[in-house]
């Protein structure tokens, strides 16, 4: 664009030299035609007619308004030179900057095409990085695949044996089931062979320590008996005892109650009769309660023990709670008898 422009204001100022040039010949023609003086060319005095005085007064005029242009053409000239100077000057400013620009331009595309090497080559470096981890990675992922499948053939033969595990599992755990009832059932009769072996006992429950250290056990039972129910030694004569003591036999003087008189009756119908007394009224010992109760085994004593809450209850609402051989609640309510077992 600017080299077109600078082709233009050259082409104008040629064309200015131009009109110059023909200007100067035209107004030579001229003056040499009307000069009195004219020399080659021009007509002869003989020939040259009379000029009108207002003619060469009009030449004169045109020959002034000529000149009068010719200044102002030159003065507009040299403007228009000065300008079309200081566009060049500007031109050729410009020149050396658009120059300065394009060896920047140059310089920075060597940079660039530098740069463009680098990250050409190190592209090419990531490129052999990518395939070197690709044909790792395809190396990690077939050894992945070879342990999962190895991992797998192992969990299906874990399987297999865990399965085999619990069948025997199973099967174990029928046969402990079945041994668990034989061992219920053998606790059960044991239970009931003992409770059975203790059918002529009586078990003493509140008799003081101090008692039994003035006199035998038997000596206080049969007093015992004599106080609360004496129409039994009058019927039957002497109570005889096989066998009475205390449980546990060895006395602990950190327990606050005392120990329980365990009493085996020669005869069933006595200890029965005695029982049922026991059962109709609390029985007294020089003024102190004790309790007379039959004599069980532990395991008995201690389903027992599990009603004792539910017994209280159901006496304080009048449902008459009894507890049979040998740990059976039974209650009274809406006509009807109620029975439960602790298992």
């Amino acid at each position: 664009m600017r080299g077109t422009r600078a082709q233009t204001n050259t082409g104008r100022k040629e064309g200015v030299n131009l009109n110059k040039q023909q200007k100067q010949k035209k107004e030579t023609t001229i003056d040499s035609y009307y000069s009195p003086n004219g020399t080659e060319g021009e007509r002869s005095a003989n020939d040259k007619p009379e000029i009108p005085a207002n003619w060469i007064q009009a030449v004169e005029e045109l020959k002034t308004q000529l000149r009068e242009a010719e200044d102002n053409w030159e003065k507009n000239l040299k403007i228009k030179i000065s300008h079309l100077e200081t566009e060049a000057l500007e031109l050729k400013q410009e020149n050396s900057v658009l120059k300065a620009k394009i060896i920047q331009l140059e310089n920075e595309a060597k940079e660039m095409k530098d740069e463009a090497k680098e990250m050409k080559d190190e592209i090419k470096r990531m490129k052999d990085n990518l395939q070197r981890n690709s044909d790792q990675k395809e190396k990690d992922d077939q050894k992945a695949k070879d342990e999962i499948q190895s991992l797998r053939t192992r969990v299906k033969q874990l399987e297999s044996s865990d399965l085999t595990r619990q069948q025997d599992t199973i099967r174990q755990n029928k046969k402990n089931e079945k041994i668990e009832e034989n061992v219920k059932h053998l606790i059960h009769k044991t239970d009931d062979l003992e409770n059975r072996s203790r059918r002529d006992n009586l078990r003493i429950i509140g008799l003081l320590e101090d008692h039994d250290k003035r006199k035998g056990l038997d000596i206080i039972l049969e007093e015992i008996i004599q106080e609360n129910c004496p129409e039994i030694l009058e019927q039957e004569g002497k109570v005889e005892i096989e066998r009475i003591h205390r449980s546990p036999p060895v006395f602990n003087p950190q327990l606050t109650t005392p120990r329980n008189v365990i009493a085996k009756f020669k005869n069933n119908q006595i200890k029965e009769q005695v029982l049922q007394a026991a059962k109709k009224k609390p029985f007294r010992y020089h003024g102190n309660m004790v309790r007379i109760t039959q004599d069980l085994s532990a395991s008995t004593l201690k389903d027992r023990k599990a009603w004792n809450m539910i017994f209280r209850k159901a006496r304080e609402l009048g449902l008459q709670p009894r507890i049979k051989y040998p740990s059976k609640l039974t209650i009274f309510l809406q006509g009807k008898v109620w029975s439960f077992n602790t298992t």
